[in-house]
């Protein structure tokens, strides 16, 4: 007799790119989940807190259970809902997939988040116009080679891995930023100059509908602004 799976309910923001994680996995595996939005701009209520101590966004909740921090809820549901997002680790290739996909997310998170964040927040024009160039040229040295055999995706596949899953909230970003003015608009023609795999790539995942599933373009490109020129302002 199959076992019933539980009850899932997402503690979720939608303009939060961390949680955009969450839902890009759900969209992807097709899950029935309940979400409950919480709202970042003030306290955690106390009702929420005592589900989620931490206060973090997002938390699943899989029956009794909480579990917490985007990268291991994303890679949770990848793990409790076997599907083309990621071999399992008995698969006889999964422990090597499954490390190249590691290896990819931290590389992109690391390598390239940070950049990415200085780049919108960063206090002044010199430290904001640098963050740009590193952007590029980290996506140009780190990510590049990485790259090489994706079609349209991690690895070749022509569906989302779970590479997409922890990376694709921050790449629609930059090339919303880039779109809109937010950071520089060559900042999109830098990359398909200096990076065309990291490009080719990006500009497949930004178009996938469980990345686009709960995007929402202009209230992003509104909160980034006005978020920018608080930070701005205190200079």
């Amino acid at each position: 007799m199959a076992t019933e799976t539980p009850k899932i309910k997402l503690y979720t923001n939608h303009l939060c790119p961390w949680a955009h994680r969450a839902h890009i996995a759900l969209a992807e595996l097709g899950v029935p989940f309940e979400e409950e939005i919480i709202d970042l701009s003030v306290p955690r209520t106390p009702e929420y807190l005592k589900v989620n101590p931490r206060g973090l966004v997002p938390s699943l909740a899989y029956g009794d259970e909480i579990i917490t921090e985007s990268a291991v809820v994303s890679n949770f549901l990848a793990d409790a809902f076997p599907s083309h997002l990621v071999p399992a680790s008995t698969d006889p290739n999964g422990p090597l997939v499954r490390a190249r996909i590691a290896f990819f997310a931290d590389t992109f998170v690391s390598k390239v988040g940070g950049h990415f964040q200085k780049a919108n927040f960063g206090k002044t024009e010199e430290d904001r116009a640098e963050a740009v160039e590193n952007l590029v040229a980290a996506a140009a040295k780190e990510l590049e080679p990485l790259l090489a055999d994706a079609a349209p995706f991690f690895g070749g596949s022509d569906k989302l891995t779970l590479a997409e899953v922890l990376t694709g909230s921050f790449v629609i970003r930059i090339y919303t930023a880039s779109k809109h003015g937010i950071l520089p608009k060559s900042l999109a023609s830098d990359l398909a100059a200096k990076a065309p795999n990291f490009d080719k790539w990006a500009q497949a995942v930004i178009k996938d509908p469980s990345v686009l599933s709960i995007w929402d373009e202009d209230n992003v490109v509104q909160r980034t602004k006005e978020r920018n020129a608080k930070v701005r302002a205190q200079v």
